[in-house]
């Protein structure tokens, strides 16, 4: 028995050594995946937030003062690109109107197809060309900003009314004698002009828009939620008499001012 002693130390010195090495290659692998999923993970993040990111915005560009009147441009903005642009405020009056009513939707459609601010001036709209352009650089320059979204929204949904009115100006002058688009006088309040478009038929109302309106700061708000409503309630009654909007006393009485200034043209 003690001449074995030696050879069972060796036997279960050469276990142990084995078993050591055998459990060091079994842990080893175990690390790897734990790496690669952790890795995993923290690569699938950014294209999530990327997701979002890339949501629809709808932007409104600084009020441009022309020699012929401000010019501001919203725009909608989906996945980084222009979806659509409308004039917020464009110069109108006498021959303003007209130019305008050319000049507006031509550059709508060249900046949702240029996808940029570099686009032509039109042919006999020098100065409201440029300041469209100015007006809409200004709104690209917010992109990404997601706090004007929300508000925004509402307010570009609330425009498309007044963005068929303007195309249909533009054909307006081939129709027959019973439609007339007319524009009113444009009204200082305390906060900024409000000026406002009809379009009557037979008579009745079928259109109305702010050409102008109160903006910047806090004005923009309250203009976005009170125009689109004051253009409602002026189709539906027929005429200057309606109720001021809760919050928007002095752009309210201007509107109504205005509208009454146009509705006096109708002939």
């Amino acid at each position: 028995m003690k001449k074995s002693h030696p050879i069972r130390r060796t036997l279960l010195a050469t276990a142990a050594t084995v078993s050591g090495i055998v459990l060091l290659l079994s842990l080893k692998p175990a690390s790897d995946p734990a790496g690669s999923v952790q890795a995993g993970a923290a690569g699938g993040a950014p294209s999530a937030q990327g997701g979002v990111a890339a949501g629809a915005q709808t932007l409104t560009g600084t009020a441009v003062q022309t020699d012929y009147g401000p010019v501001q441009v919203r725009i909608s903005v989906n996945g980084g690109k222009i979806t659509g642009a409308e004039a917020v405020q464009q110069p109108s009056g006498g021959r303003s109107t007209q130019i305008s009513a050319d000049a507006i939707p031509k550059l709508n459609q060249a900046a949702v197809a240029a996808g940029s601010a570099e686009i032509d001036a039109v042919s006999g709209a020098t100065y409201t060309s440029a300041g469209y352009k100015e007006s809409l650089q200004s709104a690209l320059d917010q992109a990404g900003n997601a706090q004007d979204s929300g508000s925004e929204v509402e307010a570009g949904g609330s425009q498309d009314a007044g963005g068929g009115a303007e195309d249909g100006e533009g054909s307006g002058a081939g129709q027959a004698t019973g439609t007339q688009v007319l524009t009113g006088s444009t009204i200082q309040t305390d906060y900024g002009p409000v000026q406002v478009r009809v379009t009557v038929t037979d008579g009745k109302i079928t259109n109305a828009e702010a050409l102008q309106q109160p903006s910047g700061g806090r004005s923009t708000q309250i203009s976005s939620t009170a125009i689109p409503e004051l253009n409602q309630n002026a189709v539906s009654a027929g005429s200057a008499d309606i109720d001021a909007v809760s919050g928007a006393t002095y752009t309210s009485g201007g509107y109504k001012q205005s509208l009454q200034s146009a509705l006096d043209q109708a002939g």
